[in-house]
């Protein structure tokens, strides 16, 4: 079985992690056909995923692709040059009669109601990027029911974990800070409790799926541990770092008059609602086929810390180094 990653950010790279434990025959492809710090049995092509004869050339053989590519956070973004990557990716599973795991995320959920978010939920939401997000998976859906491709979803919550640097909520605008005793940035709301997806359960979950043919034509979410606070996670943090706890919160005020002139936190306020009040994400569905797959959050956390470490280490020593040239 040849297995193909179309991404190689945080959560192709964790999908790499588990095919590689597995000791599975793996390739990445990229738009630079370049990764670090990666074995050299794997294969990492260079291909252009919005132009579909480039995506289908790198599929060829597949007989598994993990969809974990993204486009650039923002709405314009989801509505135009999202539907093109998926749909690139997905021609490239049929064409070689591959199956289909998708890397998602919650964002069609409604906003009402996120006690208890569970696959069976009503894809009912207002925000511009959920919108966008529900017209690219009734796509997919389409291709699924017509039989073209055999697809299935993993959807995971704010991701956190090794390589979970700028795109994540608890990485370098948070554990980088507290590691040099500087405060840790918070944008909204940090008192209500929130799932929360270490990035190597997630990468262990889209495997798993992939394994099982009566898994396909389906969501599935990412079992997380249980739900805690941001500020709580926060503490957490600190305490593994052995650093105080120093916070710098941004909120709307502040998030609206900086949004004027950073886009990207004019995306990020569109989703706020999500961390006003609680946000559960139930994994039943999964544990139930699956087995509770979630690593303990104080571990998560720990792993998480140290491979900040690691980086932070290698970045003064590169810094270093250049001092000294």
């Amino acid at each position: 079985m040849k297995h193909v990653i179309f991404g190689s950010g945080p959560l192709g790279r964790a999908v790499l992690n588990q095919l590689l434990e597995r000791k599975e025959p793996v390739r990445v492809v990229n738009r630079s056909g370049v990764m670090q710090g990666i074995p050299s049995s794997v294969e990492v092509v260079k291909a252009d995923a919005y132009d579909v004869d480039s995506a289908k050339r790198a599929a060829a053989g597949a007989s598994v692709i993990y969809n974990c590519a993204a486009p650039e956070y923002s709405v314009k973004a989801w509505q135009t040059q999202l539907p093109l990557l998926w749909g690139n990716i997905a021609q490239s599973a049929a064409q070689h009669k591959a199956k289909l795991v998708i890397g998602d995320n919650l964002y069609v959920y409604d906003q009402a109601d996120a006690n208890n978010i569970r696959e069976d939920r009503p894809m009912h939401s207002t925000a511009g990027k959920g919108k966008a997000r529900i017209a690219v998976t009734e796509q997919m859906l389409e291709l699924h029911r017509t039989g073209q491709v055999e697809i299935a979803f993993v959807r995971g919550a704010d991701f956190y974990g090794p390589h979970g640097t700028d795109q994540s909520q608890f990485g370098s605008r948070m554990i980088p800070p507290l590691l040099r005793h500087q405060a840790a940035q918070v944008i909204g709301p940090s008192n209500a409790p929130h799932s929360i997806t270490y990035l190597p359960d997630f990468g262990r979950a889209l495997v798993m799926v992939a394994q099982r043919d009566d898994a396909f034509g389906q969501a599935w979410h990412v079992p997380n541990a249980p739900a805690r606070s941001r500020l709580e996670v926060m503490t957490m943090l600190a305490a593994i770092i052995g650093a105080p706890l120093k916070i710098q919160a941004m909120g709307k005020p502040m998030i609206s008059v900086l949004g004027l002139f950073i886009p990207i936190l004019r995306e990020v306020a569109e989703m706020g609602y999500q961390f006003e009040k609680p946000y559960i994400v139930n994994h039943d569905k999964f544990v139930a086929a699956f087995g509770d797959i979630h690593t303990p959050l104080e571990t998560a956390l720990e792993r998480t810390v140290e491979w900040f470490k690691t980086v932070e280490t290698n970045h003064s020593s590169d810094k270093r180094s250049k001092i000294a040239g």
